[in-house]
């Protein structure tokens, strides 16, 4: 009588709660909106990002200025056995000259265009960037939940493992139990160690990652990871892809790059006409009474305009047919985008629809469901009306059916995050009610 007493406790032991739980994480918590703040702020791929933009921002500033004017000395017509003295021939003098280089009329203007769009071009890239850092380092968050939450899960069912071993082992003892059943739960408990290791690794690689998207130290602890409750999207699939199309960094990225490519076309045309240089020259001349040679050494000045022959229509014609072809390459690749913002809403909206519904199966049926089915094949095993494998196998599905709900609601908020990004802004979200926890008495 005192052996299936003690199995009966030892097999009721095994399925208790674990008193010791694997620590998630560190004592503090860590705080998603802070994690992108940190991101956002101190990210040095950012800020190369930002600074280049801020760098093509300057060139627009500069090619709208004229080029320098130039300024000129000369002595002219100097005599060579005298060369200091100007008053023995009247070509003899002392010049100044100013020239400058002048663009045909809306050359400048044009190019100032071109840099501009450049410019902004560059700004909607480093908006972009923004957008996925926020999407990485929210991504990178949910998993580190759902790793941790896993790590839990098989700890606790190392611990209840191990208890099958021994129930097992002691039966197998006195001649009630089988030698399979020993290695069957050996066997199940590898696999878990392993599963451990693997989870125990990625959750290193994790946290690496997220320090890695902050720019912080290798090493800087990673605090807990909160529960949540999973939001929904109340935007229709319309209302999203509207404001992607006028609030998608990527959109605005593109659409400068049309505007610079067509703004190329214009000044590549312009390159048809010529460019002007403009000059002006004084010089100072002296008197000469030498001999029969006399001038009364008046200054003079002249004045210049001077035009490139733009004659070399090959290459302009190439100029013409680069922009155009840069015009076209843009603007197809901007309506690539609008296509495929409209396919990854659908997508992402079908798969966040997939995933809530299996939370909601998970947490308020499979889940309750397989626990009663533990409990049933636990009360059987008690009495010897069903063996140790159909118990075992009990365990392994609610320990299963656990981990894909964790995987199911870490997925859910992650195409949340993707959504986000795609869309250009946070989606108008309400938290819905948390799922049901029915599954917890079993969890635990």
């Amino acid at each position: 009588m005192k052996k299936p007493l003690v199995f009966a406790i030892l097999v009721q032991l095994s399925l208790m709660p674990s008193l010791v739980r694997s620590a998630e994480g560190n004592d503090h918590e860590e705080d998603l909106s802070a994690l992108v703040s940190k991101a956002l702020a101190n990210n040095p791929e950012l800020k190369a990002s930002e600074a280049r933009w801020q760098m093509f921002a300057s060139k627009s500033k500069q090619v709208k200025s004229l080029d320098d004017p130039m300024v000129m000395f000369k002595l002219q017509n100097m005599l060579t056995r005298e060369p200091g003295v100007f008053n023995l021939d009247p070509t003899s003098a002392k010049v100044v000259a100013i020239s400058q280089q002048l663009p045909f009329w809306g050359k400048r203007a044009v190019r100032e265009k071109v840099a501009l769009n450049e410019a902004e071009s560059y700004k909607w890239a480093f908006e972009e960037r923004k957008l996925e850092l926020t999407k990485m380092v929210k991504e990178n968050y949910y998993q580190l939940w759902a790793v941790n939450k896993m790590l839990v899960i098989i700890d606790k069912n190392l611990k209840i493992l191990s208890n099958f071993l021994t129930i097992n082992e002691l039966k197998y003892s006195v001649g009630q139990g089988m030698q399979q059943d020993i290695y069957k739960a050996g066997l199940e408990k590898s696999k878990m160690l392993d599963m451990q290791i693997t989870l125990k690794q990625q959750r290193k690689s994790l946290e690496a990652n997220l320090n890695y998207l902050t720019y912080r130290s290798g090493n800087t602890p990673i605090g807990t990871v909160a529960d949540f409750t999973l939001p929904r999207v109340t935007l229709s699939r319309e209302q999203l892809n509207e404001t992607a199309l006028n609030n998608r960094p990527q959109v605005k990225n593109l659409t400068s790059l049309v505007n610079k490519a067509k703004s190329s076309r214009s000044l590549a045309k312009k390159e048809a006409y010529p460019d002007f240089n403009l000059s002006a020259e004084y010089m100072f001349r002296e008197p000469i009474a030498t001999g029969m040679a006399t001038d009364p050494g008046y200054n003079m000045f002249s004045v210049g305009l001077s035009f490139n022959l733009p004659i070399q229509q090959q290459k302009r014609r190439a100029m013409v047919a680069e922009s155009a072809f840069e015009t076209t390459m843009a603007t197809e690749e901007l309506n690539a985008l609008k296509n495929s913002i409209s396919y990854t809403i659908d997508e992402t909206l079908a798969q966040l629809d997939r995933r809530r519904q299996q939370v909601e199966l998970y947490s308020g049926g499979i889940i309750p469901q397989s626990g009663q089915s533990l409990e049933s094949a636990l009360i059987s095993y008690r009495v010897n009306k069903v063996d140790f494998l159909t118990l075992l196998d009990s365990r392994m599905n609610l320990f299963n059916y656990e981990r894909e709900l964790y995987e199911s609601k870490a997925e859910y908020m992650m195409k949340i995050a993707q959504l986000e990004a795609m869309v250009g802004s946070e989606v108008t979200l309400t938290p819905a009610a948390p799922a049901s926890e029915h599954h917890e008495h079993f969890n635990n």
